[in-house]
């Protein structure tokens, strides 16, 4: 059974503490979904350490649900997290977001195939592979062994797929192939009006 991510981005009001301001101190921006619709393991264990199969040190995991969020948020995540329908819920700041070394690496595996068949483009497959694995791994979509060696993604074309490797890291787990890009620019923009500190991702899982 697949696990999903769920949530959105909310920014701090900045007139929270004020006497002039008497709404919640966090404001729902975007629901997660337009912007990342994906389900991809490498990104959820490096950023939340959730199906961590990888080994990636992860940034964020199991906060919880913040005791100030939005209302937003809350009405969407809270009674489904309450009712065990979501699990491992947590946070993260653009701040912390931003500071994220692109060039760190898991602890379990060196690369990642991912591949397409012509006759089913619409479905994704995916692997992790070891450093011991990896010439099998890729001669087994076609793929020559000596891409061991690549440093960075290299892409493919036989007559059934359609296949890339790539070394793993967290760049490549949130990088420009990954809707990622998307959720981290709109939390870039909102950080620019209300400090990278009063940005930030709320998910949980199912």
């Amino acid at each position: 059974m697949s696990t999903d991510i769920h949530g959105g981005i909310e920014f701090r009001h900045p007139g929270t503490g004020t006497d002039y301001y008497d709404g919640e101190p966090w404001v729902a921006a975007m629901d997660l979904w337009p912007l990342y619709d994906e389900t991809d393991y490498a990104a959820f264990g490096c950023l939340f350490g959730v199906r961590n199969y990888a080994g990636f040190p992860p940034l964020a995991p199991g906060r919880g649900l913040p005791i100030d969020l939005s209302t937003g948020i809350r009405s969407q995540l809270g009674p489904l997290t309450a009712s065990d329908d979501l699990h491992s819920a947590s946070w993260v700041s653009w701040a912390e977001l931003a500071s994220i070394d692109p060039t760190t690496t898991p602890d379990h595996f060196i690369g990642r195939l991912t591949w397409r068949t012509k006759s089913l483009p619409s479905i994704l497959h995916q692997q992790l592979v070891s450093d011991a694995r990896l010439p099998e791994a890729l001669s087994a979509v076609g793929l020559p062994p000596h891409l061991s060696e690549a440093t960075g993604r290299v892409e493919s074309t036989t007559d059934e797929l359609c296949c890339a490797y790539e070394p793993l890291t967290v760049g490549a787990a949130l990088g420009h192939e990954t809707h990622w890009p998307h959720v981290f620019a709109v939390m870039k923009a909102l950080a620019g009006r209300f400090g990278d500190d009063g940005v930030r991702l709320v998910v949980a899982f199912d």
